[in-house]
């Protein structure tokens, strides 16, 4: 066999090694637990500032959470779904007692649209955890007005924080 033959061989290894490598470096870290924050509107500010109220145009929306399990094996426990408004006031916990998701499953609270205590800065903290390191649930609230004459519709998506 000449180096010549060798060398495709070689470098074959070479690329399947780094394929191999980079995968696993790109792979999402897994968690036991963690705290989510998830940015709310309760409403909207938009439009020109009223020169008499000195404040623009509101809009409510209703905020639908949802909590999914993105782990396919391991189940896990919501411990606390607490809501905060936008002076950081707790509003309420969402929670009676912790709730299991099953693995792939899904969990949701909503926050109706004539509820508008929470205001523009409103949040929830979110507290996770399972028996096991898994993949980390995906957190989105979607917020929405649905009228006939219009449709308004976003998302936010939770962020880990640490509350120490």
């Amino acid at each position: 066999m000449t180096m010549r033959s060798r060398h495709p061989f070689s470098l074959g290894l070479l690329l399947a090694f780094l394929a191999l490598t980079a995968h696993a470096q790109s792979a999402p870290p897994l968690y036991a637990g963690q705290s989510l924050y998830l940015p709310i509107y309760s409403h909207l500010y938009h439009g020109d500032v009223n020169a008499k109220t000195g404040k623009p145009s509101e809009t409510l929306v209703s905020a639908h959470i949802s909590i999914r399990n993105t782990d396919p094996r391991v189940a896990l426990k919501v411990d606390s779904a607490r809501y905060y408004n936008t002076e950081g006031k707790l509003l309420r916990e969402f929670l009676p007692q912790p709730q299991t998701i099953a693995p792939l499953g899904t969990y949701e609270l909503y926050v109706p649209r004539s509820d508008s205590t929470g205001g523009s800065g409103a949040n929830f903290i979110i507290e996770w955890s399972a028996e096991r390191p898994i993949n980390p649930p995906l957190v989105e609230a979607l917020h929405a007005d649905i009228r006939e004459a219009r449709t308004l519709l976003f998302v936010t998506t939770a962020h880990p924080i640490q509350t120490r």
